[in-house]
């Protein structure tokens, strides 16, 4: 199998119908395009659960755990809570490097009041860099949670930043050299600034209360692969206009350095609300100094597909994240 999630088909027939206990508490489970497990603790109130590894880096991992895994969170109406972070190191890991990194992960937490509840450090010879492994831990109201699979058709979709954000942020750390070669240094520096722009807490939240039937965090796979994955946890069809997707000029122009597809690119720090009233939500989010735009709408019937200019093409499943091709590339 390629590197990154393994395909959709793979994930149904050799995950998903392996699983066969199910419990009565569990309100939620795993399935393509929900980022959280729900599980109810009482009449009222549910756990919210995800996990996630940072695999594509081994720079400034320790934010990017939290806020992927936070993210799902969100997404799914919760308050955050607590973390239990799994840390596997290669042999010969630094003692320093691995207190820097905790510092890192330490720093993306409060700002979020999300605490360290847990976990698990070791060196091992099965990674060859440090690999941040994340399980995060949330709480809601169980008339509150909002689950990917209640998009319906008429809904607008709203999308806030701009795609390929963590993708774009990752090359510019990874190939900082290399592009500084290529590119103005003065743009290369912006462009890893763009992990400032990580979390979704913020516009969760407004979107919540504005009134959303999904939202889904935009990472592996890109904004495409999001789409795709809203849709089929929806069992509805997609109508979105490319121009209406934003991206940033740095995102632009390191995709086209690396020949990759920037709306294919690993995109945490966007989501994807799906609404009745779009532009009202558009509003809210920018008057909060959240950027967005309607970028579509879910139709009825299983057809996906993207306008761009005067064409169409067929949205399709999100295969290797474009991340992992440009980080392939010599």
């Amino acid at each position: 199998m390629e590197i990154g999630k393994v395909p959709e088909t793979v994930l149904n027939r050799s995950v998903f119908k392996q699983l066969s206990v199910s419990r009565e508490e569990v309100l939620v489970g795993p399935a393509i395009g929900e980022d959280c497990s729900v599980v109810a603790i009482g009449a009222d109130e549910v756990f919210v659960l995800s996990t996630d590894p940072i695999t594509g880096t081994a720079k400034g991992i320790g934010s990017l755990a939290v806020h992927i895994t936070v993210n799902d969170l969100a997404a799914s109406g919760a308050e955050p809570i607590g973390l239990l972070v799994t840390a596997l190191l290669p042999p010969g890991y630094e003692e320093e490097a691995l207190k820097r990194m905790m510092r890192d992960l330490n720093e993306a937490c409060a700002p979020l009041d999300v605490q360290v509840i847990g976990g698990h450090t070791e060196v091992t010879s099965a990674v060859n860099q440090p690999v941040l492994s994340v399980t995060g831990v949330g709480k809601a109201r169980r008339d509150k949670v909002v689950a990917g699979s209640r998009m319906r058709p008429g809904d607008q979709i709203v999308m806030s930043k701009w795609g390929g954000i963590e993708g774009t942020a990752i090359l510019a750390n990874e190939r900082e050299e290399e592009l500084k070669a290529y590119l103005n240094p003065l743009f290369v520096d912006q462009a890893k600034e763009l992990g400032r722009h990580l979390s979704v807490l913020a516009e969760s939240r407004i979107a919540l209360e504005h009134g959303v039937t999904a939202m889904h965090d935009a990472t592996e796979g890109g904004i495409f692969g999001a789409l795709w994955e809203m849709a089929e946890a929806a069992q509805v069809g997609l109508d979105i206009h490319l121009e209406k997707i934003p991206l940033k000029q740095e995102t632009i122009e390191i995709a086209n350095y690396f020949d990759i597809n920037p709306y294919q690119l690993i995109s945490s720090g966007s989501m994807l609300m799906a609404t009745r009233d779009g532009e009202g939500l558009v509003e809210k989010l920018e008057a909060a100094g959240i950027p967005a735009s309607v970028v579509g709408k879910a139709v009825e019937g299983q057809g996906r597909i993207v306008h761009q200019e005067d064409s169409i093409r067929s949205l399709e499943p999100a295969k290797a994240d474009a991340l992992y091709k440009a980080l392939g590339k010599k």
